[in-house]
């Protein structure tokens, strides 16, 4: 299909949302848009009135939150619609999942205080947004130990982990629900800016990052100037060339738009772009004993899924992001090793952030074996 056809379409089925969402609640537009029946009003109607009864008969409401569309799973493995019904399912109705995706709550930062604060019992938002509220979480910012797709799932899918780490993601006022990786951070630059090939490339680079200091010494270490940008602000930065550059990955490119920003992306494999769903801590708590049990294993399966998800997510934005005029580029193993000279976790520049979120370096070394220690979710990496 042509992009102009492409976006057409697009604003037409937005524009069908909208007015579904007036008509018939948000969630039945929600599910209309993922059912393929957003038009039938007689199909709608009866789904608002299924939803409004479910919502009546539950338990127990939760507010979910995400930055994302619905339809973005394609792109970008947020499972939200699956996640409602994963929740809502292994719960036999007690729990209603009302979701609130495209930001109707907040992004980044902002949505992750929400969830520390109560203000929405749950959400999905990337660690480096959670690092503010929560900074153990930051470790996973250290590169080029748990960036693979499948070191992360074994780090955190680990005892170590989950005895560690958890505990201190709870005491900040999150339930960590699951964690999992939308593929490697990249290093993506504006149009007419060069393609970066090793750390020397980056020399001078005015580098977007998000509230995350490990990040930020990265880049520094990688010679570049990194400039925390609000998410919200970032295309704008780019566009103007207050930023040459930013670092999700692919997926995370092609979703937020970027595609008609961007010139060059190069996979450098660093630090996982990893997100979290949580919940706030103390609503889950205060849940009965078997409804936990339940929630539990609804967040399990879609972490599995989640997974999945991640290879045919990234076929479609490399699609996207190619369509917009972007180029890839894939580190030699002669490159990637300087990567991993400058920048790598054996710095000593990054020494006091293993103490201070590992506990000592010993512990660090501990999530190093967990990392490379096979878990129970196999997930493909990928080179370009």
């Amino acid at each position: 299909m042509h992009p102009i056809e492409m976006l057409t379409r697009r604003r037409e089925e937005r524009r069908q949302f909208m007015l579904a969402a007036r008509r018939y609640g948000f969630t039945a537009a929600v599910l209309g848009l993922t059912g393929g029946f957003l038009t039938d009003r007689q199909a709608m109607a009866q789904t608002m009135a299924d939803e409004e009864a479910k919502q009546k008969a539950a338990k127990v409401t939760m507010l979910f939150a995400t930055e994302y569309k619905i339809e973005d799973y394609v792109k970008y493995p947020v499972m939200q619609a699956k996640y409602k019904d994963n929740i809502e399912t292994q719960s036999k109705g007690q729990i209603y999942c009302k979701l609130h995706p495209a930001g109707q709550l907040g992004i980044g930062a902002a949505l992750a205080q929400k969830i520390q604060a109560g203000t929405v019992q749950g959400g999905a938002v990337s660690l480096s947004n959670f690092s503010p509220y929560t900074p153990v979480v930051d470790l996973i910012n250290i590169p080029y130990w748990c960036g693979d797709n499948q070191r992360f799932a074994n780090l955190v899918t680990s005892k170590a982990w989950n005895d560690e780490i958890t505990p201190k993601v709870m005491a900040k006022g999150y339930k960590p629900l699951f964690y999992f990786t939308v593929d490697p951070r990249t290093v993506a630059t504006r149009k007419g800016y060069k393609a970066v090939k090793t750390p020397a490339d980056m020399q001078g680079m005015k580098m977007r990052v998000p509230p995350s200091k490990l990040l930020q010494t990265f880049y520094r270490l990688a010679g570049a100037n990194p400039t925390v940008v609000p998410w919200g602000e970032t295309a704008t930065a780019i566009k103007q060339g207050v930023a040459d550059g930013l670092d999700p990955s692919i997926a995370a490119l092609a979703v937020f738009g970027f595609s008609d920003l961007l010139g060059n992306i190069s996979y450098i494999r660093s630090v996982p772009d990893a997100q979290m769903f949580a919940a706030n801590a103390a609503w889950y708590q205060q849940l009965p004993a078997d409804l936990r049990t339940a929630f539990d294993a609804a967040n399990e399966q879609t972490q599995a899924e989640t997974f999945a998800q991640i290879a045919n997510a990234r076929t479609e934005s490399m699609r996207i992001l190619r369509a917009g005029g972007c180029a890839f580029y894939n580190p030699s193993d002669a490159e990637m090793k300087q990567w991993v000279d400058t920048c790598g976790e054996q710095r000593k520049e990054y020494d006091e952030f293993k103490i201070q979120f590992a506990g000592s370096m010993a512990a660090f070394d501990g999530f190093k074996k967990a990392a490379e220690t096979k878990g129970p979710i196999s997930v493909p990496d990928f080179k370009l």
